[in-house]
């Protein structure tokens, strides 16, 4: 599997606080099956010209080395897109070698002209990834659409597909409309997993759509290749009690 988007450079953002905490969640990681991971601390738009990525790549190659070889560790950020306009072409912005950055919006909810802006990120030859669509206070499958005809990838957070609320429903709505290009974790030096999702996914009898979801797409987008379509998954509510205890265990 692979996550492109974490929170575990040690010290840097609301994610893990040590390096104790980051090798922690990494061995974790690692133990789920995850390979790869994309660490992706939180930065504004407005301030993305002064992105301190010698300072995290010091980090990134501390950590690496701390955990040897396995998961292999990459650079990027979660770009909140506080202000319309910006130039994100820099690769020092970028998900690791790609040419995808990892965007969100603020946390008030779908700003004005957010299609607009994800299209304009398109065609300035950048692939802009949407982190967490159901997490944005009014977010609608109408938009899910709009943002990926205007060149945009839906980075669906995989413990939201358990959600009891409403962005729990509309996780599970994109999930059934193949609106979905890729999970992640968001993990911020906690238990937040992929493998949770990935084996209840394959319990359903999707697991081409796990496999595309935790892993196939997301090696994709890191080697600037055309995604696969994600096959739509229908999603059972009743089995939302199995898919808590594969994330977070049984209590």
């Amino acid at each position: 599997m692979i996550d492109i988007h974490t929170h575990l450079l040690p010290g840097v953002d609301d994610g893990a606080r040590t390096f104790a905490e980051s090798l922690a969640a990494l061995q974790a990681l690692t133990s789920d099956g995850v390979r790869r991971i994309v660490c992706t601390p939180h930065l504004r738009a407005s301030q993305a010209a002064e992105a301190p990525r010698v300072r995290n790549d010091a980090l990134r190659a501390e950590l690496q080395h701390r955990v040897g070889g396995v998961p292999a560790l990459e650079l990027g950020w979660e770009i909140m897109l506080d202000r319309p306009g910006v130039d994100l072409t820099a690769p020092e912005l970028r998900l690791g070698a790609s040419r995808a950055v990892l965007v969100e919006f603020p946390h008030g909810g779908v700003p004005p002209g957010a299609t607009a802006e994800l299209r304009r990120i398109r065609e300035s030859g950048v692939v802009p990834v949407l982190a967490h669509p159901e997490r944005y206070w009014g977010c609608s499958v109408t938009h899910a659409r709009e943002w990926r005809a205007a060149g945009a990838v839906l980075q669906g957070d995989a413990t939201f597909l358990l959600g009891s609320g409403d962005k729990g429903r509309l996780a599970r709505s994109l999930l059934a409309l193949g609106l979905l290009d890729l999970l992640a974790s968001d993990n911020h030096g906690d238990r937040r997993s992929l493998r949770g999702a990935r084996d209840w996914l394959c319990e359903l009898g999707a697991g081409d759509a796990a496999e595309l979801l935790t892993g196939r797409n997301a090696a994709h987008l890191l080697a600037d290749e055309p995604l696969e379509p994600v096959p739509p998954v229908v999603v059972d509510r009743s089995l939302a009690r199995r898919l808590r205890e594969l994330l977070f265990g049984r209590a």
